[in-house]
């Protein structure tokens, strides 16, 4: 044995031996090794298919070619009709058939020229693969390889690869993308002509082109289809119908429901880098379908006003999924229309559409109940002067309220009571993106529109309140912070939710905010829907952003969102162009598309505390408020403030005058509580609510008030910066100087720069003209009270 072992080693020491044995080891490493990795390096067409798989759009790939990704299945009579053509010994040999092999050299010896190549489809794959030109060697390197891939892979597999990477005639390259272009259906809806008609394009695809050699093409498929009768495969009455089918005559353009949804998944799938660039969407191709026809109504009436572009998205409450996603119109043939450009992903001024966030904010921080009193007066913070959309005021208005009918000015106060810098922060955590620059930035004009967002994360905003409502008796009180998150367009993992005992936002507030939204008078209905009891309870907002660039409407239900954006995409504004004009009837509209219920949130009772509210200031009831109401709110509203505006008043006998001790004995008193608003609330309510009832005079004997000063600048306020412009002919214009008195009738004195200007009584307001710099504002009534102001006055804009 020794001896053997030793003959053996001197065997492989000579020089012939090492060189065989060195050759050998290498053509197996080169076996093992020979196949391209990746084996198809070509790239693939961007493609989205609807919820079921059906095809919405697909984009040419990077090199010019219709290549769908590579797709895993193959019709069962696709695989039939090719092996029938191409190799009929393909499930049995192991990627190379000799027999087909040897007959190919016999034919191409006997006609003198190549007629047949005697390839499987293993050895195609391999050239399909490689890309190499058709010569000897290259086809002996062909076999190999072919042996190679068949002890990798499966005969599925190997067959799967044949079907997404045979050519098909044109610039069309695999089954997928040949069955759309040739037939406009998927291949597994292909008829047996269909499907012979596409297997015989592989083998002459530059000879046999669909629009072209019409008659060649007929003669191969009739012959496949006979072969598959001969075979079995069908019977004669399929065969012979099948041959009466016409066959392609030109390509057809592929579908294009959701080009701006391709667009989306294009720009991502470019940041990522990562997975197929075929993916299965949550689009439903019938609502997809249903809104661009809204879309495209509603466009044909906004361009006689030259806006020129809309956009929507409709969005699952429960899982974020975009069920519609029409990102503009559809008018490429009209290059001013831009309508190549997706909206739902440009950040634009939102209006007031963050208004619901910050109501619900400062109802889960107790700063106000859900009808509290909101100042709504003249105002002016720092040079920024806010006004309502129809430049009125209340006075004071329920916060309910002034988000239902979204003024301005109520949610510049709420914002400058809650700070914007810790509003900013909320958006942040809610998962606002858009906003790059520090809080400072924005100020106060954040509520109005100051920021930019776009029409994806605001509707996914929404949505989010909805789902943290939705959750919270299903999660027993308790949130998941998940609940936060963006749309998405492909069905996500479910994942195990992580519990916590405080929210972001508590449900309670939430469920308040989206009642006050529900009661917002819907377009061209007024009220009248609430009487209908097939119609949707719908929680809705608008946003109308400065100089009307962008019209907003955005509405949630238990069960969907639904937002709409209308303006231009260059930016230009045009007159009319508001939410609640252009874009809240398409909202409803698309509402009515989808499944009515009048189902609605349940109040989430684990949230709410039940406590005496005011009824006429919407405060917690105070030590001398006597009208009041048990109501639900917020347990956080257990700390908000109590009624700063009731306060007891000492009367005379008759109740005709306020008294003190100087002029009326404590027994003859009656003392009585009132709601008392500061002058300048007032002068403004007492219009509207005929209520409200102003506090006497003081008894002329009584002496000084001691109740404050019934007198309230409301314009300019102290520091105010303004600007008066200039009049036609140069001169500087006039400004109206305003101020409120708490007792009806009184005369007001007014000096500017202590220059006595004039007096008012009844209305006071003054017109001046003062100059650039610094002045002083000084009021002195009848009685002898007074206030002052300074301001400055900017010499330009």
């Amino acid at each position: 044995m020794r001896n053997r072992f030793y003959q053996l080693q001197q065997q492989f020491k000579k020089p012939k031996v090492i060189i065989i044995t060195a050759i050998s080891v290498g053509l197996l490493l080169w076996f093992a090794f020979c196949l391209p990795n990746p084996l198809f390096r070509s790239p693939t067409s961007f493609v989205i298919d609807d919820e079921n798989g059906q095809l919405l759009g697909a984009s040419i790939a990077a090199d010019g070619q219709w290549r769908f990704p590579h797709n895993d299945s193959v019709p069962e009579k696709f695989k039939q009709c090719i092996i029938a053509f191409e190799d009929k010994r393909f499930e049995h040999h192991p990627g190379f058939d000799a027999l087909a092999f040897g007959r190919a050299i016999f034919q191409n010896f006997k006609q003198g020229r190549v007629t047949s190549g005697g390839s499987t489809l293993t050895m195609q794959v391999m050239r399909l693969a490689t890309r190499h030109k058709r010569t000897v060697w290259n086809k002996i390197g062909e076999i190999f390889m072919a042996l190679r891939l068949e002890l990798g892979y499966s005969k599925p597999e190997i067959l799967a690869m044949y079907a997404s990477n045979a050519p098909f005639g044109s610039n069309v390259i695999g089954l997928d993308a040949a069955a759309w272009r040739y037939f406009g259906r998927g291949p597994e809806k292909l008829s047996w002509g269909e499907m012979a008609a596409l297997a015989v394009l592989p083998n002459s695809p530059s000879l046999v082109h669909p629009g072209k050699n019409r008659q060649i093409l007929q003669r191969k498929r009739n012959l496949l289809l006979n072969r598959l009768y001969k075979q079995g495969t069908i019977d004669s009455t399929a065969a012979k119908l099948a041959e009466f089918e016409p066959v392609p005559e030109k390509p057809v353009a592929l579908p294009q429901f959701a080009p701006h949804l391709l667009q989306r998944f294009k720009a991502d799938y470019k940041t990522n880098k990562q997975g197929d660039t075929r993916i299965t969407t949550t689009i439903k191709t019938t609502l997809q379908q249903q809104v661009a026809g809204i879309l495209e109504q509603h466009h044909q009436v906004l361009k006689a006003n030259d806006i020129n572009n809309i956009a929507a998205v409709v969005l699952d409450v429960e899982t974020g999924a975009t069920l519609a996603y029409a990102g503009n119109i559809s008018h490429p043939e009209d290059p001013e229309m831009e309508s190549d450009v997706d909206v739902i992903g440009a950040p634009r001024s939102p209006g007031s559409t963050l208004k619901p966030l910050l109501y619900a904010a400062m109802l889960h921080d107790g700063l106000i109940l859900p009808n509290s009193l909101i100042p709504d007066v003249p105002t002016q913070i720092a040079g920024y002067h806010p006004e309502n959309f129809d430049l009125g005021y209340d006075g004071a208005v329920p916060a309910s309220n002034a988000l239902s009918r979204s003024l301005n000015v109520p949610a510049v106060k709420m914002l400058q009571q809650y700070k914007y810098e810790r509003f900013y922060d909320v958006l942040k955590k809610a998962g606002v993106t858009t906003l790059k620059q520090p809080a400072d930035h924005y100020g106060l004009s954040l509520i109005l529109g100051g920021g930019e967002n776009t029409l994806w994360e605001l509707t996914g905003l929404y949505a989010n309140m909805a789902r943290v409502l939705n959750h919270y008796p299903k999660y027993k009180g308790q949130y998941d912070a998940a609940d936060y998150h963006h749309p998405v367009y492909t069905l996500q993992p479910k994942e195990e939710p992580t519990l916590e005992k405080n929210g972001l936002l508590d449900a309670g507030s939430l469920y308040y905010t989206l009642q006050a939204m529900e009661e917002v008078m819907r377009p061209g209905e007024e009220m009248l829907w609430q009487q209908f009891s097939s119609t949707q309870r719908i929680a809705w907002k608008t946003g109308t952003s400065f100089g009307f660039r962008d019209g907003w409407a955005i509405g949630v239900t238990p069960k969907y969102v639904v937002g709409v954006w209308v303006g231009n995409t260059d930016g230009e504004g045009r007159p009319g162009l508001t939410g609640i004009n252009t874009a809240a009837p398409a909202l409803f509209e698309i509402f009515r598309l989808l499944p009515a219920t009048r189902n609605w949130f349940a109040m989430p009772m684990g949230e709410m505390a039940k406590i005496a509210v005011c009824r006429e200031s919407g405060y917690r009831a105070g030590q001398y408020c006597n009208n009041t109401v048990e109501q639900y709110v917020p347990k956080s509203g257990l700390k908000a403030a109590a009624c700063p505006w009731h306060r007891l008043v000492h009367l005379s006998p008759d109740e005709q005058y306020q008294v003190t001790g100087n002029c009326e004995l404590p027994e003859n008193m009656h003392n009585k509580s009132w709601f008392v608003l500061p002058p300048s609330m007032e002068y403004y309510y007492k219009t509207k609510n005929y209520q409200y009832h102003v506090l006497p005079p003081f008894k002329p004997d009584c002496g000084e008030a001691d109740y404050g000063n019934p007198m309230e600048l409301i314009y300019p306020k102290e520091n105010a910066k303004i600007y008066v412009p200039l009049e036609a002919d140069g001169t500087r214009g006039r400004v109206i100087f305003n101020a409120a008195h708490r007792q009806p009738g009184i005369k007001i004195f007014w000096h500017l720069d202590d220059k006595y200007m004039g007096e008012t009584s009844t209305f006071h307001q003054l017109a001046l003209n003062p100059t650039a710099g610094k002045h002083k504002i000084t009021l002195v009534d009848s009685e002898g009270n007074t206030i002052s102001s300074s301001f400055v006055v900017l010499d330009k804009e």
